[in-house]
C-alpha cells in the first residue's frame, strides 16, 4: 500500500487528517473518557506515527512526475530558510509551553512575562515545519513532494490556529494573559510592543543546535532523502 500517487495522497490525508480528528475536542474528550489520558495520548501516537510511516514510504515509491521547473536561483531558498527552521525546532523542543503537547498543565508554571523562544512565537515548532516544508517546495517541482510537503504545510498553519482554539477553550481566563504577551505570527508581540526578545533565554546553546541540526541536515540528506547536498569526496 506504498506505489503511486493516490496512495500518497491517502497517506498525507491520514496524517494530516489523524491530528484533527483525534485532537478536536468532542472525539478527543470522549476518548479521554473511555481510556484515560495517557492512553489516549499512546493511541494518538500510535495512529499518526503509523500515518507518517506509512507516508513517507509511499513518497519513496511514487513515480516523480514534474508538474514545474524551478528555476535554478529558488534553490538559494532553502539555504536561507532551513536554518531558521532548524533553530525553531531546536528552540521547540527545548522550550516547556502551553501549546506543545500536554502543555496545558504548564500555563501556571510560566514566568510572567515569557522567556526565550516564546518572545518570539508561541509556536516555534510548527513554525519550523512551516519553513521546512516552504523551502522544500520552492525547489521540487513533483507531484508526490507537492502533495508531502504541502500536506505538512497545511497541517502546521491550520495547526497552530487550531491548537489556540483548543487551549482557549480548555484554560479560560488563564489562555487570556499568556496569549496577550506572545503571538502565532513570529515577531507581532515584538513588533506590537507586547513583549521584548529574549535573546538570553532563548541562549546560545539553542542556537548552536539549530546550526547543528542544519548542518547534519545538509550533511546526511543524501543517505536520508537520496539527494546528496554536498559531497564528501
Amino acid at each position: 500500500m506504498t506505489g503511486g500517487l493516490e496512495q500518497l495522497f491517502l497517506a498525507t490525508l491520514a496524517f494530516v487528517g489523524g491530528h484533527f480528528l483525534l485532537s478536536s475536542s468532542p472525539l478527543r474528550e470522549t476518548l479521554i473518557l473511555r481510556l484515560g489520558d495517557n492512553p489516549f495520548r499512546g493511541v494518538y501516537s500510535l495512529v499518526v506515527g503509523l500515518a507518517f510511516v506509512w507516508m513517507l514510504f509511499a513518497y519513496g515509491a511514487t513515480p516523480q512526475v514534474m508538474v514545474w521547473h524551478p528555476p535554478a536561483g529558488l534553490r538559494l531558498v532553502p539555504m536561507v530558510l532551513m536554518p531558521i527552521a532548524s533553530f525553531f525546532v531546536v528552540s521547540g523542543l527545548s522550550t516547556r509551553s502551553p501549546t506543545a503537547v500536554g502543555g496545558e498543565k504548564l500555563i501556571d508554571d510560566l514566568p510572567r512575562p515569557v522567556k526565550g523562544i516564546l518572545t518570539i512565537t508561541r509556536h516555534p515548532f510548527q513554525w519550523g515545519i512551516v519553513l521546512w516544508a516552504i523551502s522544500h517546495l520552492t525547489v521540487n517541482g513533483d507531484s508526490a513532494s507537492i502533495v508531502l510537503f504541502g500536506g505538512l504545510l497545511l497541517l502546521s498553519l491550520v495547526g497552530m490556529m487550531h491548537i489556540d482554539q483548543r487551549r482557549a477553550a480548555q484554560l479560560g481566563a488563564d489562555w487570556g494573559p499568556f496569549a496577550m504577551c506572545t503571538s502565532l505570527v513570529p515577531f507581532r508581540a515584538v513588533l506590537q510592543g507586547r513583549v521584548s526578545v529574549d535573546w538570553a533565554g532563548i541562549g546560545w546553546l539553542r542556537l548552536l543546535g539549530g546550526i547543528v541540526l542544519f548542518v547534519l541536515l545538509l550533511l546526511g540528506h543524501g543517505w536520508f532523502a537520496g539527494i546528496p547536498l554536498i559531497s564528501l569526496a
